[in-house]
Order: structure tokens, then C-alpha cells, then sequence
């Protein structure tokens, strides 16, 4: 802008001698200038078109006037020297974008195929009860009623399970014991055979009363079954049920004379252990009452605590 106001200024100072010298010549104005378009102001976009500058005035002498010989600069329109100019706001701090993680591709799940279900573990049975007697054909005349034979050493601790028997009652004296045992046990067993019973275990006796001059008696032969109601059993015989329980045994292995040392045993631990028993003994003859002074001779005695 400043550059075309020197232009113009000395485009007019060249012609202003001419005017001088003659005024009644009419000299022409001078042709208009286009000057550099000026920049916009800032934040304000360029249109792209170049503003005319207006050109000065065609002056003509007048008759009797003289020019002054200068022409008038066009006027133009500062831009105010205190305009505000629009602020542009702060670029606004970007944060840094931080790259997630790629999370990888769900894995298709298989269905689970169902799983067949196990039976509950069946418990086995209790456990069955010593035998009482043989269980493969005829029962065993010579079980007896612990089911295992016992120690003559050592007293064993055993439970006797009831079983169906014969039983004769009696009594006795001390020397005649032997005698009266035996023959009671064969009187069962004649018994036994007439009834169409089988023998199912070794013979007994309790021994349910004792005084100084004898004892009384009751001799028991194991059977396989109870005889019928419509059976008749002579010469005294009855059915019945041997002892059971808990029992304590004794086993004795000498002649049937030397019985009392064995009860002289069984009273001494029966006292040292403080254990009241019941008064009945009972007497189960492992072998064959036949010789009184036999060594060999074995009898189980059961003593039952109450």
C-alpha cells in the first residue's frame, strides 16, 4: 500500500510542471493504478479478488487559477491500530493413546457329553456267625460250642450262640459223678437216635447246684433241630436251648479225677481278676467219658460273668 501512495505521488509531482506552463492546456487524468491486494487481517480467510485502488481526481485549471501542481493521493483505510485481534485458542494437548490389548478369539467350548452314573457301592453283608456246625452235608457230632479249640495254657474269652438241644436233669454225689454223667448222656443219645434227630455238637452239663455231699445236674446233647410237638421224647427228656453269652474258658487235659485242681484255677483268676460270675458252670466233654482216670481226657469249662 505504501509502495502505490510513492507511485502516485510522484506520478502526479511529473505532471505538475506541464500545468504550470500552460494552464490552458487540459491535461488528462492519470490512468488508474491497481495495486497488490492487501493481506486479510488475521482469522479472516482471502477471498482471492484484488481491491481497485481509487484513482485521483481528474483536476482541471480553472481560468485565472493556477494548480498547484500536486495531485491528491488516494485515500485508503488503515486497519485500525488497536482493532483486537481474534485469540486463537491453545491447541489442546492430545494424550497419548495407549494400545489395547487384543483380546484373542473365544475358544468354542464342546459340550461335555454326560457322563454315565455309577451305581453306589453295594456294602457287603454283615458277616455271618460262626458256624454251629458243619454246613456242607451231616452236622459235626463233634463241634463244639466256642467253634476253635482252646488253649489248656491260657483262658480265652468267647460268645456262645444258643442251639437247639436235648436235656435230662439229675443229680448226684461226689463219687458217683462220673458214672451218672456218662450214663445221662447216652440215655440223650438213645433219645436222639428214637426222635429222628442228628447229633450236632459235643455233650454238656450244668452244673446248677453243689453242696458238700453232691451236685445237682443238667446233661444237654446239642441236635440239629427241635424236635416236633407231635415227637415224644421218654425217660424225662426235654427240648431246650444250651447257655449262651459272653463266657470265659478254661480247658482242662488230665483224668476226670483231677477236676478240682482245674476249679481251684478257675477260682483263683476269677478272684485275682475280681469277676463276679454266674454260680452255673458249664461242662462240655471234648472227648469220650469212658475212663475216669483217662490223661488225655479234654473238657472245656465256660464260666459266664454277670
Amino acid at each position: 500500500m505504501r509502495h502505490s501512495n510513492l507511485c502516485m505521488i510522484a506520478l502526479a509531482a511529473g505532471l505538475a510542471v506541464p500545468v504550470a506552463a500552460s494552464a490552458q492546456t487540459r491535461v488528462a487524468p492519470p490512468a488508474s493504478v491497481e495495486s497488490a491486494p492487501l493481506a486479510p487481517p488475521a482469522g479472516q480467510a482471502t477471498t482471492g479478488q484484488a481491491t481497485p485502488v481509487q484513482s485521483a481526481p481528474s483536476t482541471q485549471a480553472q481560468p485565472g487559477q493556477a494548480q498547484t501542481g500536486q495531485a491528491q493521493a488516494p485515500q485508503t483505510q488503515p486497519p485500525a491500530a488497536n482493532e483486537p485481534q481474534p485469540v486463537q485458542p491453545a491447541p489442546v494437548p492430545q494424550a497419548p493413546v495407549t494400545p489395547q490389548p487384543v483380546q484373542p478369539a473365544p475358544v468354542p467350548q464342546v459340550p461335555l457329553e454326560p457322563q454315565p452314573v455309577q451305581p453306589p457301592p453295594t456294602l457287603p453283608n454283615p458277616l455271618p456267625a460262626p458256624p454251629t456246625q458243619q454246613q456242607t452235608g451231616a452236622p459235626n457230632p463233634n463241634a463244639t460250642l466256642a467253634g476253635k479249640p482252646g488253649d489248656p495254657s491260657d483262658v480265652d474269652e468267647v460268645a456262645l450262640t444258643a442251639r437247639p438241644v436235648l436235656t435230662l436233669p439229675g443229680q448226684s454225689s461226689w463219687d458217683q459223678g462220673f458214672q451218672r454223667l456218662a450214663e445221662s448222656i447216652n440215655l440223650l443219645r438213645a433219645e436222639a437216635t428214637k426222635a429222628g434227630l442228628k447229633i450236632a455238637g459235643r455233650p454238656l452239663a450244668l452244673f446248677v447246684e453243689t453242696d458238700d455231699n453232691g451236685f445237682k445236674f443238667e446233661a444237654m446233647l446239642p441236635v440239629d433241630r427241635a424236635p416236633d410237638t407231635a415227637t415224644s421224647l421218654a425217660n424225662g427228656v426235654r427240648a431246650g436251648l444250651s447257655p449262651s453269652g459272653r463266657s470265659l474258658r478254661f480247658v482242662h487235659t488230665a483224668p476226670y479225677d483231677d477236676i478240682d485242681s482245674t476249679y481251684e484255677t478257675i477260682t483263683a483268676y476269677l478272684e485275682a481278676k475280681n469277676i463276679v460270675v454266674k454260680d452255673a458252670f458249664l461242662e462240655e466233654y471234648v472227648g469220650e467219658l469212658k475212663d475216669p482216670g483217662d490223661p488225655n481226657l479234654e473238657i472245656n469249662v465256660y464260666v459266664q460273668p454277670k
